[in-house]
């Protein structure tokens, strides 16, 4: 059952009325993004879990192909809020890392805006309701500098750091104060509730609203609710092998990938299904069937934010856009011993694993941290009527990215980009605006780069040249080419045959690398967390 919970009225004590500049004719914002996400698990990118309320913001709207984040939690929510890379943001890696250089002061930094505080001049109303994980203190006392309501947000609900309970979470706060979840609480209803109380009371003033919903599901620990998780027990049975070939064909079908894209193998470090004893794939079933209960509850939530706008008479001038900010995740998170029936409450703390995320990321390679496809290739959905392609395309867009976000909301808003704000510099946004993508028009071509953990790419037009962070040497592992015309799935590295691009790419990601606070690298291989390294070839 859903609750609601008392202190969600503190999230919503904003002036609801404080700017009318043109309202009417601004739109609304609706930005929802899931967490720890693979790129097949919602049904419209080819997945067995039903999420008929994210399909429908499909089959109303658009996909996008080609649409990136940055391969981790932190980086991907600071490229998404401010425009800039991670690195310019003061975010290349995560909070609290404050390695006292530019890249990585483990928050954002005071130069750049977000968002919401970009668009408060053109008289938005801005609202949180998530996870912000972008901030260094999340505590009650001390600095909060960078706590969602003091980053140009009027209200705000959630949680402040990266993961937890989803019953009994720390660090959930209302506003600017920390408060405790009753009994009954499941974060991923509280987040879609708060969402759509905000709505409705927007519903009532005449001005433009930007609401950014970061869900925090389906992000480990494996919890959900019981009669979820039985929606998928008997699903899961089959094993990962059979439903990761079931879901590539369904992507063929949907036209979310084309034959040219073939299903990239199974993982080195999976075994297959065939191969997990009979004693051990009960727990197997069961973690895969939480992660699906995380996913399908999470699309409920959507459907209540979809039905708050119609109700509200909001949804013909309001742009809705889905997203995830990285791919599935491989980490092992497990702590305790709970038994089957415990798995899935709050007396379990588990993740699923590499072996399922591998069937998340159909039909890509790697995962979260990596940036392989795997890792930074997110679903894009746009639904805003009268703005894009016809509804139900899936369009073969030039190469766009989080840091694309900022701009587009000016651009559709009128809002002005800041060069300076509360008397700091700002740094020239990094990103374009992708309307015209959106109305399946060419966008201009450009270079798309990325850095995490010494895990590195570049793309230039259909060559992606990418390195995971090696465990011989300090972060920075040997290039690998890809033609991703013909290998998007990048199983047929090209690097030894075309040493000449490789060059030509390697020299062009150091001058990016140099001139965006990349250098020197931080990463956490080889057990040595807080090392940071210079680039190595």
């Amino acid at each position: 059952m859903r609750i609601k919970l008392k202190q969600l009225a503190l999230s919503l004590t904003f002036l609801a009325g404080a700017f009318t500049v043109n309202a009417q004719q601004k739109p609304n914002i609706v930005l929802i993004m899931a967490d720890d996400m693979g790129f097949s698990d919602i049904g419209c990118y080819g997945s067995e879990i039903s999420t008929p309320n994210i399909d429908k913001l499909a089959s109303d709207g658009v996909r996008l192909k080609n649409f990136y984040n940055t391969g981790r939690c932190c980086p991907t929510r600071a490229s998404l809020l401010t425009g800039l890379d991670a690195h310019n943001a003061g975010l290349g890696y995560m909070t609290g890392y404050d390695q006292h250089t530019p890249g990585y002061t483990g928050e954002l930094n005071k130069n750049c805006v977000t968002i919401a505080e970009a668009l408060k001049p053109a008289g938005y109303t801005s609202y949180a309701s998530g996870k912000w994980h972008v901030c260094s203190n999340i505590r009650p006392k001390g600095d909060k500098h960078n706590w969602p309501i003091q980053r140009g947000f009027d209200g705000y609900f959630g949680i402040l750091q990266g993961s937890g309970s989803y019953f009994t979470p720390a660090t959930l706060t209302s506003g600017n104060n920390l408060i405790k979840a009753n009994e009954g609480f499941y974060l991923t209803d509280a987040i879609a509730d708060s969402a759509s109380a905000f709505i409705k009371k927007q519903a009532s003033t005449k001005n433009p609203f930007f609401l950014y919903v970061a869900y925090t599901a389906p992000h480990w620990p494996l919890h959900a609710k019981e009669a979820d998780i039985q929606k998928y027990m008997k699903l899961y049975e089959q094993g990962w092998d059979k439903l990761r070939d079931e879901r590539y064909k369904k992507q063929l079908k949907l036209g979310i990938v084309d034959a040219s894209m073939k299903l990239s193998p199974r993982n080195d470090t999976v075994p297959a299904w065939k191969d997990i004893p009979a004693a051990e794939r009960p727990r197997w079933v069961k973690r895969m069937a939480i992660y699906a209960a995380q996913v399908d509850c999470l699309d409920q939530g959507v459907g209540r934010i979809t039905d708050a706008l119609k109700q509200s008479g909001l949804s013909d001038n309001t742009m809705v856009i889905f997203l995830a900010d990285n791919g599935g995740c491989a980490e092992d998170a497990d702590r305790g011993k709970a038994t089957l029936e415990e798995l899935g409450s709050d007396k379990s703390f588990e993740s699923y694993k590499g072996n399922w995320a591998n069937l998340s990321n159909t039909p890509f390679r790697l995962y979260k941290t990596r940036v392989h496809e795997g890792g930074i290739h997110t679903p894009f959905i746009v639904s805003w009527p009268g703005h894009t392609a016809k509804a139900g395309s899936v369009l073969e867009n030039s190469p766009a990215h989080v840091i694309d976000l900022l701009p587009t909301f000016l651009a559709a808003s009128g809002a002005k980009y800041p060069s300076t704000f509360k008397g700091q510099s700002i740094h020239p946004v990094d990103g374009v605006s992708i309307l015209p993508a959106i109305k399946g028009e060419k966008l201009a071509d450009r270079t798309l780069y990325w850095e995490h953990e010494g895990n590195r790419a570049i793309r230039v037009k259909n060559w992606k040249m990418v390195s995971k962070s090696s465990e011989r040497a300090p972060y920075v592992g040997p290039w690998e080419l890809y033609d991703l015309t013909t290998d998007k799935s990048e199983v047929n590295n090209l690097a030894a045959k075309n040493p000449a691009k490789v060059k030509e790419l390697d020299a062009m990601y150091d001058k990016w690398a140099k001139a965006n606070n990349v250098y020197p690298i931080y990463g956490t291989t080889m057990g040595q967390r807080g090392k940071m390294f210079p680039r190595e070839h």
